[in-house]
């Protein structure tokens, strides 16, 4: 049986990946701050590990990373998911506190659950694994007034460069899948709020399309990896965007 640790899996993106992930039979750790929401996802599933914590607790990661190997007998895939928006605003109006909350959770915490993953592939036997980074069309061309975040997931992208690199003499495969315009709650609310206004809503596209874009990266055998994925809703401005 396959093992994942799943990060910020109690909403969005990351729940659909976990049920995906589940449904398929792999052995799942769900990792957020919210111990109520994972188990939700979990629902009585004998192959979820529901593991409450913070990503920018390097502790809590490490701690989660060795409840998965233990569970599973090793840890096959990070999928490296949880992010955070701050409030969009020209950098002169953008408060201390939103730039070091964004780098604390989006950059700070991918860094230790990659870290802490890469040392248990490392160390495991057989040798290997596979980290997936969740980056965002953010990382290739910005929104308006998003330092905080654009920074942030433009650092994912070269960490992902790096542990690809690094990750070759151990079998450890890294990519990165940037996403457009999934809908989850944060983008059910943009498009609820642009019909209040009698504005057209944004392109968007089924999360769960994107469950199965990280179920393909992760599946694949250990001579192939996705190093990028972009995908997205068809006419969402990305090409000419910025």
């Amino acid at each position: 049986m396959s093992s994942i640790l799943i990060t910020g899996a109690s909403g969005g993106i990351g729940r659909a990946c976990a049920q995906a992930f589940l449904d398929a039979g792999w052995t799942v750790g769900l990792f957020a701050r919210r111990a109520g929401a994972l188990e939700e996802v979990a629902a009585g599933r004998e192959n979820a590990l529901v593991l409450p914590g913070d990503v920018t607790d390097p502790g809590a990661v490490e701690g989660a990373v060795a409840q998965v190997a233990e569970a599973a007998g090793r840890l096959d895939v990070l999928f490296n998911n949880a992010g955070i928006f701050t409030p969009a605003a020209p950098i002169d109006e953008i408060s201390l506190e939103d730039w070091h909350r964004a780098r604390a959770v989006n950059l700070d915490g991918m860094f230790y659950a990659a870290r802490a993953a890469f040392g248990q592939m490392r160390r495991q036997d057989p040798q290997g694994g596979r980290i997936i980074n969740n980056g965002s069309i953010s990382a290739h061309v910005p929104r308006e007034g998003s330092a905080t975040y654009t920074t942030t997931k433009h650092a994912v992208t070269g960490l992902t460069r790096t542990l690809s690199l690094d990750g070759r003499p151990f079998d450890i495969a890294c990519g990165q899948i940037d996403i457009g315009n999934a809908r989850t709650e944060l983008l059910d609310g943009i498009i609820e709020k642009a019909r209040a206004a009698g504005e057209a809503p944004p392109p968007s596209m089924d999360v769960g399309l994107v469950a199965d874009a990280v179920m393909n990266m992760a599946t694949l055998p250990p001579e192939a990896n996705v190093q990028f994925m972009t995908i997205m809703a068809t006419k969402m401005p990305f090409i000419g965007r910025g």
